[in-house]
């Protein structure tokens, strides 16, 4: 068996990396060649399979649609028969509705009544919609302007037997359940869902209903990951809050790397004397960096723990949601066997001057609401404490200031990522 390779091995692969302080691209890309999907196949019936992530490739075993068929309500005739410039007047012959072939073909100067959905009679190409013939007696009347082929699907248009329908790595949407059903398939082959444990650490954070001791606080971190990692689809392995300790800590961790793929804890990531998240990782696995040039967020561990994959985040309420956002988010997408969609930033307008310090990449809260002029404006949500996580709930996006820009003058263009759909 292949000996699995290290993170020093894969960080060394990467040039000018510096795993003290690690710019925002290169931590992701180190993310990126170090996860590789987790492989285990499960079938589902197609109702339990929104959301999954498909094993294999779909191929469709039927033409869809099985027979050239009308798109619309209105008259199949011979495109031959059809004057350019003038009325062509055919006789009508019969009708084909939906699901019911019509039973013989068409000769020159006929035409049938259908239905939408109709097989098309033998004979005819086209379709002529029904609101521009006009109806005399066992006869229509068709105007000129008339396309061959026009209103007809072909058979196979959609799918072709043979190739594929859906590809792997696909994460099923409403409409792919429906176009499996448009197939006749029943089942089909998802990957098993990702399962991703999650702690936070310190002594001083208290649970819900629990008492709030002096210079105490109530755990926030658990139900913000709780809300991000349930809107992953993954299955959730909650540990709790994790004590100030070598033996907590270590208990945790192995806890964790015996029954999830993933770890993502909160807190105790940094350098402080009661943080002994290096001292255990240090004896259970191996990390790749421990710092990130960025703002909030700066102390964030990215590493592995037996087979299970470690995201060490800060304890800051701010700073854990956007490490989560870009750099946890993809990796679990990317464990799950899904190709993570790119993050895709609009263009706004700073509504105020904004400080930045070249050398690090900075996340900004802020509200994105269009301008008088139609141009989108970015304003942001007072205090950027990483702390403060009112901010966060008021805002609706994040400014995203790069890594070699300075400050930003009122007005300036700067890129912003819209929330929804993310966190």
């Amino acid at each position: 068996m292949t000996a699995r390779t290290t993170l020093a091995e894969i960080v060394s692969c990467l040039s000018d990396f510096d795993p003290k302080a690690v710019p925002v691209d290169r931590a992701r890309e180190a993310i990126e060649r170090f996860v590789v999907p987790v492989d285990c196949v499960e079938r589902v019936a197609i109702r339990s399979a929104l959301d999954r992530v498909l094993a294999r490739d779909v191929v469709s075993p039927i033409d869809v649609p099985a027979h050239d068929n009308s798109a619309m309500d209105g008259w199949a005739v011979r495109s031959a028969d059809l004057q350019a410039g003038a009325d062509t007047t055919l006789n009508v012959v019969g009708t084909a509705y939906a699901g019911v072939a019509f039973g013989g073909p068409v000769g020159a100067g006929e035409a049938v009544r259908v239905m939408t959905g109709a097989v098309m009679p033998a004979g005819c190409d086209t379709v002529v919609i029904q609101e521009v013939v006009r109806r005399e007696g066992e006869r229509i009347v068709v105007p000129p302007g008339q396309q061959a082929g026009q209103n007809r699907r072909l058979r196979g248009e959609d799918l072709t037997a043979g190739r594929a329908a859906l590809r792997a790595g696909r994460l099923i949407r409403p409409a792919d359940l429906g176009l499996l059903a448009s197939l006749g398939i029943a089942e089909v082959p998802v990957q098993r869902r990702l399962r991703v444990a999650f702690f936070s650490t310190g002594d001083e954070l208290r649970s819900i209903g629990e008492p709030l001791d002096a210079g105490c606080v109530y755990d926030s971190n658990r139900y913000t990951l709780f809300g991000m990692l349930t809107r992953l689809g993954v299955e959730l392995v909650d540990l709790g809050v994790v004590p100030d300790s070598r033996e907590a800590l270590e208990a945790a961790m192995l806890a964790a790397s015996r029954n999830a793929d993933a770890i993502v804890s909160s807190g105790g990531v940094s350098v402080g004397e009661a943080d002994f998240t290096r001292e255990v990782m240090d004896r259970l696995g191996e990390v790749a960096f421990w710092t990130i040039a960025m703002r909030p967020g700066r102390p964030m561990a990215f590493g592995r723990v037996g087979d299970a994959w470690y995201f060490g985040l800060p304890g800051n309420p701010v700073a854990v949601m956007v490490t989560f956002l870009f750099f946890v988010r993809d990796a679990l997408i990317r464990l799950s066997g899904a190709s993570p969609r790119p993050v895709l930033a609009l263009r706004a307008r700073s509504v105020g001057r904004l400080r930045k310090r070249p050398g690090r990449t900075e996340y900004q809260r802020a509200v994105i609401t269009p301008g008088a002029d139609g141009v989108l404006e970015a304003r942001i949500t007072g205090s950027q404490g990483s702390g403060v996580l009112r901010s966060m709930s008021e805002a609706n996006a994040l400014v995203v200031l790069h890594h070699a820009q300075g400050d930003v003058a009122d007005g300036e263009l700067v890129d912003a990522i819209p929330f929804d759909g993310l966190i």
